[in-house]
């Protein structure tokens, strides 16, 4: 619980005489484009761009550790701070935005379903964050704002730079996560995401305690009421993908899997946009209008038309837009338990198929692994595509261990049914590089068979170095792309690719000791 001094130290920030606590969306962009942090682009979106950091510091990133914490998986993922830094920082914050002409409040929550839902509140220096905290989280109604009472509070004071050699950081930017306190300290970088992020990490701690798997996942619902998850990391299409128009949207990248059903943690979406166009992604191009924010897309001087091709600021160009801006949405976010499940991974090497369906305990094998290529700008310091292995697909953003998660997810898999599949949206024809990327109508077509049914019965053939099932026919996929070697001119090269990529799941799995010997057996069938 937070201390008299911490309490202190936000109402103090509350009683600013000119903070603006729960501005309309209209009110919020008068203030972007007043306080020139912001410019108005053709399609009535707020325009901003975060400066130097333009995609997530994780290695900025802490959790105090103090006698509520101790059951953190502490080590590179989460970081300790001790709570004197802490304390330091927050009151250092605390007087640098005293200090400021405005602020901005939100108060809304984080979690659709009323019954595991978190109270909470974001102090903002900018506007623009504000904005985005209103469409990212769940806006309460006139009544619920009256009775709101914030169990966690952001505070994001971007202009703060820390000192590291005072303050313990490893750089100028922080994002802290005081899980005694309930309070979320970010300083020293624009970029909104963590805002998001740090939230996502809150919940990923509070919910499984509670009997609820939080997951890095969109979800949809089919209109027989068929629900599917769709996990993967940033850049893999899960906002693409789960965007569909014949499927009703239930939210985009978070959500929790109660005793009840599946739940949307935000309520709104943030989709990346290099490359959106209006053919390829209808429903992402069309919902961003007023109200959305485009973060570091560049824009036409004159026109003010948003150039998603360009990577010029970054290739990690985003939009913040709330769910109702979509057509096709469940309201309220809430839906029942999957019968689909589907891993995504973006594979630089070329080599895994487009589409495989799963084992249990293959299903397992993947989820720990949590296999993908990091793409370009969704961290700092990434301008090439690299492989990457992320528990639950996720880990940047778990504070218990990987296999809390997992455990959850395979006695759910059970109890339920649940089909698996692993879809791979990265390349074909080679790696990165020398092939090209599978086309977005092929993995279109290919999650729909998987959704409807098709290939539950379907022939398959199992991968000799991968160990995968993958189906010989999909409808509107032609039958080469469906096996990776057949789409290769240079054979060797093929199998030295697989192997190594082989050989990378192995070494990675090595972590999960306390997985059984059939969940290790369902890795690769190549060893070495």
């Amino acid at each position: 619980m937070k201390t008299k001094e911490d309490t202190l130290l936000t109402k103090d920030l509350l009683t600013h005489e000119n903070i603006h606590s729960n501005l309309t969306v209209p009110h919020l962009v008068e203030k972007i484009l007043s306080r020139d942090e912001g410019v108005l682009t053709s399609t009535g979106a707020v325009s901003a761009t975060t400066g130097e950091y333009t995609g997530r510091s994780p290695k900025d990133k802490y959790i105090v550790r103090d006698d509520t914490s101790e059951d953190v998986d502490w080590g590179e993922t989460n970081q300790p701070i001790d709570e004197a830094s802490f304390d330091q920082l927050l009151k250092k914050v605390t007087t640098y935005l005293h200090s400021k002409d405005e602020l901005f409040r939100f108060q809304g929550f984080a979690g659709a379903d009323e019954n595991y839902r978190l109270p909470i509140q974001v102090i903002n220096e900018y506007a623009w964050h504000n904005l985005f905290s209103r469409q990212l989280f769940i806006t309460p109604t006139e009544s619920e704002l009256t009775e709101h009472q914030p169990e966690f509070t952001v505070i994001s004071a971007p202009t703060f730079k820390a000192d590291p050699e005072v303050d313990g950081t490893n750089s100028e930017v922080f994002v802290l996560i005081s899980f005694k306190k309930r309070i979320v300290l970010i300083g020293g970088t624009e970029y909104a995401g963590e805002i998001k992020k740090s939230i996502f990490s809150v919940m990923n701690y509070l919910l499984p305690k509670r009997d609820v798997l939080s997951m890095h996942c969109s979800a949809n619902i089919g209109q027989e009421g068929d629900v599917a998850l769709f996990f993967g990391l940033s850049g893999t299409g899960k906002t693409t993908l789960s965007a569909d128009p014949y499927r009703r949207l239930i939210g985009d990248d978070e959500h929790g899997w109660s005793p009840n059903g599946v739940f949307n943690i935000e309520g709104g979406c943030y989709a990346k946009c290099i490359n959106l166009s209006k053919k390829k992604e209808p429903q992402i191009y069309h919902a961003i209008r007023f109200g959305s924010v485009l973060e570091n897309v560049v824009l036409d001087k004159g026109s003010r038309n948003p150039d998603y091709d360009d990577t010029s600021l970054t290739e990690n160009t985003r939009a913040a837009y709330p769910l109702e801006n979509i057509n096709n949405i469940v309201s309220p976010s809430v839906a029942g338990h999957p019968n689909t499940i589907i891993f995504l991974t973006a594979d630089a090497s070329g080599t895994l198929p487009p589409i495989s369906k799963l084992t249990k305990e293959q299903a397992m094998y993947h989820f720990l692994s949590g296999y993908t290529s990091k793409l370009a700008g969704t961290e700092r310091g990434v301008t090439m595509p690299q492989a990457t292995f992320s528990a639950c697909f996720g880990a940047p953003f778990l504070p218990l261990a990987p296999s809390t998660y997992a455990e959850m997810l395979g006695e759910k898999i059970d109890q339920y049914n649940s089909n698996v599949f692993l879809v791979n949206t990265g390349w074909t024809g080679g790696p990165y590089g020398t092939g090209e990327r599978i086309k977005l109508s092929y993995t279109r077509a290919m999650v729909h068979a998987a959704l409807e049914g098709e290939l539950n019965n379907i022939e398959t053939v199992t991968d000799s170095i991968f160990g995968l099932a993958a189906p010989m026919h999909v409808p509107g996929v032609p039958d080469e792309v469906l096996v990776p070697s057949n789409t290769w001119s240079d054979k060797e090269a093929y199998k030295m690719e697989a192997q190594s990529l082989a050989m990378k799941f192995h070494e990675n799995f090595q972590q999960f000791t306390q997985a059984s010997e059939a969940i290790h057996n369902a890795g690769p069938i190549y060893k070495g």
